[in-house]
């Protein structure tokens, strides 16, 4: 099942009617910001959380938002309505507009979208995946923007490494992955990057939740410290919370992800089954 409908500015229209125009600075420079929040059974989660990261990423690259909160959540929520996909991905852009000169920022277009969404399996999560540490450090790495051009770039080198996703590293401090935030469990701490990363949603609610089962600590990682890490694992609105198994050539783990992940993994899914419960009886 796909989605039928998406909306344009001031409009809901068929998907195969969404365009924009080829003077868009989002398509001349590729500027433009994002943010995508997760829908299950019809719930937007953490739809709050997503639209703060919104507003902050608008703020920071100089692109006013026509609608306000309120006016945002009544159009996902008839878009939802609409398109009657109960797990998927509800994408909010803002792109940087018509512009004269194909360098000036104009008036935004705000395009927000909605595509199924399939979550890793229990399998998936059992393998746990593999990483390919590249040194590069994102511009404005606070801003959700539409800017993945080194991930992409790379994606041919991922492939030939047999890796499933790239760790960027910053000297000799890993930062994140282009989709994904990393965590290690070392000496009974849950610790996690702070600087010169795109502070995820689900980052903000596992650190929460963590807070109550270990220490939590966000501060530099070093590679050879997250090499030598008890457990990995990365986080974010689509993987949820996803082991890493090997980093380059360094295994991590052979049999089974480590139980702090797990049990994480299990806390967050509480915490979203009570959100999609408090919606269905509000």
């Amino acid at each position: 099942m796909s989605s039928s409908y998406l909306f344009i500015n001031d409009r809901f229209l068929p998907v195969a009617e969404g365009h924009l125009h080829v003077s868009d600075l989002a398509i001349q420079r590729g500027y433009g910001l994002f943010d995508y929040l997760k829908v299950v059974e019809g719930v937007p989660m953490y739809i709050n959380d997503h639209l703060d990261r919104l507003f902050y990423s608008a703020q920071q690259m100089h692109l006013p938002l026509a609608k306000s909160r309120q006016e945002l959540i009544a159009i996902i929520l008839q878009l939802i309505q609409r398109n009657n996909l109960p797990l998927s991905g509800v994408r909010i852009t803002l792109t940087g507009g018509l512009s004269p000169d194909g360098y000036s920022i104009a008036t935004p277009n705000l395009v927000i979208s909605q595509s199924p969404l399939q979550l890793p399996s229990g399998e998936t999560f059992e393998r746990g995946i593999r990483l390919m540490s590249y040194p590069h450090q994102r511009q404005l790495p606070g801003v959700k923007t539409t800017d993945y051009l080194m991930a992409i770039w790379l994606q041919p080198v991922v492939k030939k490494q047999g890796a499933d996703d790239l760790l960027y590293y910053n000297t000799d401090s890993v930062t994140e992955c282009p989709r994904a935030n990393i965590f290690i469990v070392k000496d009974r701490k849950l610790i996690t990057p702070a600087q010169n990363i795109l502070k995820g949603v689900i980052r903000k609610h596992l650190l929460q939740l963590a807070s109550g089962i270990l220490p939590v600590e966000e501060r530099d990682i070093s590679l050879q410290e997250l090499r030598t890490a008890e457990e990995v694992f990365i986080t974010s609105t689509t993987k949820q919370v996803l082991p890493v198994r090997q980093v380059d050539d360094t295994v991590l783990f052979k049999e089974a992800p480590g139980h702090i992940s797990a049990q994480l993994l299990h806390l967050l899914q509480q915490q979203q089954a009570a959100q999609r419960k408090e919606a269905a009886t509000a």
